[in-house]
């Protein structure tokens, strides 16, 4: 007997979402792929359930735009709870050690320096990094947790927007693979009162900001709805965009490179190639030729 047919369709684009508290990544990604009734999606980078904020979700062709998306600078807006340090190093995990010590304003700023540029992070216990193939938060969960290695992280900005006695707000701007709750930590060790990540809210992923976000309301029962789909070429806005001819674009999308005409061309570095308002490649400018890397199956 053969199984029922799906009824999802292709869907090609972004929406980004702004999660909300309380949902993990996974799940918000299953109810937009049930709202737009889709076969496909995936999204741009984690974020904790305890974490609100930007979470790009990309469908159809646009999955192929979500290691560039990715790659782009992060940004977030975070409370560190100071006088406790926790397993997971925010407010959902287990406190594993109190200070009664409380750190002043000026001692804050003075140590934020040593956190801006590329530094050596110890990722948290309860992340996503795999160790012998399994996920560090599943042996952290099995009591198993796990001494994971420095790595570098590059931390383009921190400042200090708030401060009182028990808490203070940061923003911050991050390159890939830098872990807020590991900053929280390293911060509270380094003033010697602990601390941990009471609140957290993603601003930017890389093209995408807040302005650009909608929430699972304004998807089901607002206005918004099919509006909110964003074009597959809204994961690529960071990168140069190439314009090409029929000829071109069909050769690009066998593999072939394709040589580049016009004053406006790269001279070399990424860049994505587009014709008749579809995207039709990205890959690599090499002595005036697009070399294709990903290819996108969209009509033009």
């Amino acid at each position: 007997m053969n199984a029922p047919r799906s009824s999802r369709i292709e869907v090609n684009g972004w929406v980004v979402l702004d999660k909300p508290v309380g949902m993990t990544s996974t799940h918000a990604v299953s109810r937009l792929k049930r709202i737009f009734n889709a076969k496909k999606a995936g999204h741009a980078g984690t974020l904790d359930p305890l974490a609100s904020g930007i979470l790009p979700v990309a469908f159809g062709e646009a999955t192929k735009t979500v290691p560039f998306v990715q790659d782009g600078e992060k940004a977030y807006r975070f409370t560190v709870r100071w006088g406790a340090e926790t397993n997971t190093d925010d407010a959902d995990g287990v406190v594993t050690a109190r200070s009664e010590s409380r750190p002043q304003e000026a001692e804050i700023l003075g140590l934020l320096p040593r956190f801006v540029g590329t530094i050596e992070q110890k990722p948290p216990a309860f992340s996503a990094i795999k160790v012998n193939g399994e996920r560090a938060y599943d042996l952290a969960r099995d009591g198993e947790a796990p001494d994971l290695a420095l790595r570098p992280v590059t931390i383009h900005s921190l400042e200090l927007t708030s401060a009182g006695p028990e808490e203070a707000v940061f923003e911050a701007r991050c390159g890939k693979g830098t872990y807020v709750r590991a900053i929280a930590r390293d911060l509270g060790r380094a003033l010697g009162c602990l601390g941990h990540v009471s609140a957290l809210r993603r601003t930017r992923v890389g093209p995408f900001r807040e302005a650009d976000a909608v929430t699972l309301a304004d998807l089901t029962d607002g206005p918004i709805g099919a509006g909110a789909m964003r074009r597959v070429e809204a994961g690529l806005m960071e990168m140069p965009r190439i314009m090409v001819d029929r000829d071109a674009a069909a050769k690009l999308r066998r593999g072939q490179p394709a040589l580049l005409r016009g004053a406006d061309a790269p001279m070399d570095g990424a860049a994505y190639a587009v014709c008749g308002g579809a995207v039709i490649a990205v890959g690599m400018v090499e002595n005036g030729e697009l070399v294709p890397g990903r290819v996108f199956n969209l009509p033009f």
